[in-house]
């Protein structure tokens, strides 16, 4: 669940294309969020906001319900900052933004800042704890962080052997997920500081995601394996993409998220697709294609965040447009 500025870059250099998934079903609605595209975009855990940093005009927080601009966050006054990530607490009270170097955390009841601190290294991920507390900061410097954001300071420091890009908290902030350049995704004992669990894949970890039982994680590489495994015993219970079929199904899965009983999860890729899955069986029950802009031009467009609303699920593009997908 994962949103950072590595994810633009992957959206525009993705050229593989998901053969076995492609002419899926279209969004039931679409609404443009930004006007010319985004850097990040992250859906709260109900769907009820999102977070976009947008080309032109920096962040701003919208309801989904009726697709309406709530608040401009910018960092600096008179200025649009490049949000590179955004993320919000489980229980929607508050939300975090952050360009590559400084962090600002907001009140989702008024709008207005409660912090602002600049990050130890440049910030490529980011998730929340409970009550905003604390964030977790996936960091170029080859670690990831625990940082509080209300009082300042570092309360752990989680040590990779490359970048970190992609971060997610369980909803307690006792585990913690990271996906590193050096293509390991690590599950984390947060107070301890131990590792749990370590899967090695086989290109950089674009993407994961802890399901809200805390028994299930994902997992995928650059056009590589996405895999959903168990936090118990780390193992691999199902492979939702492999390279068997040479580029067939090399998939770049830029966000995940499970459903509010683990039962699902929702995928979006580099190319522009969205897919349901059943977890415990592995198979695919849904896939829709998001809009396009220009359906016959270069540019792919990354699915950004994707999200579990009430009998709508939820996606945003790297174009800046909101998709429902029904």
């Amino acid at each position: 669940m994962n949103n950072r500025l590595g994810a633009f870059g992957c959206a525009l250099l993705a050229t593989a294309v998901l053969t076995g998934c492609s002419g899926g079903d279209k969004p039931a609605k679409h609404v443009e969020y930004a006007l010319q595209g985004a850097y990040s975009a992250s859906i709260s855990p109900t769907a009820r906001y999102a977070t976009i940093g947008s080309f032109n005009h920096g962040g701003s927080l919208w309801s989904l319900a009726d697709h309406e601009r709530l608040y401009n966050w910018n960092h600096r006054a008179g200025d649009f900052s490049l949000i590179a990530a955004s993320a919000f607490s489980p229980d929607e009270l508050y939300a975090a933004t952050a360009n590559q170097q400084d962090l600002v955390l907001w009140n989702l009841s008024n709008g207005q800042p409660e912090g602002f601190w600049s990050s130890p290294a440049e910030i490529l991920a980011m998730d929340l704890s409970p009550n905003g507390s604390y964030a977790l900061l996936g960091l170029a410097d080859h670690t990831a962080v625990y940082f509080d954001v209300k009082q300042g300071g570092v309360k752990q420091t989680f040590r990779h052997s490359a970048r970190v890009k992609s971060v997610d908290l369980s909803e307690d902030a006792l585990l913690a997920l990271t996906g590193d350049d050096d293509y390991n995704a690590q599950l984390w004992d947060v107070q301890s500081n131990k590792v749990i669990h370590s899967l090695k894949l086989g290109n950089i970890v674009d993407t994961v995601a802890l399901s809200p039982n805390k028994q299930l994680a994902f997992s995928s590489g650059s056009l590589d394996r996405a895999l959903i495994w168990s936090t118990q015993d780390g193992q691999v219970l199902h492979t939702l993409s492999d390279n068997r079929d040479l580029f067939g199904r090399r998939l770049s899965f830029l966000s995940a998220r499970f459903s509010p009983d683990s039962t699902q999860l929702l995928t979006g890729t580099a190319s522009g697709s969205v897919q349901l899955w059943d977890t415990s069986s592995g198979a695919m029950l849904r896939n829709w294609e998001i809009h396009k802009r220009d359906p016959y031009g270069p540019t792919s467009t990354g699915v950004y965040s994707v999200g579990f609303g009430n009998g709508i699920y939820y996606a945003i593009g790297s174009n800046g447009i909101i998709n429902e997908l029904k």
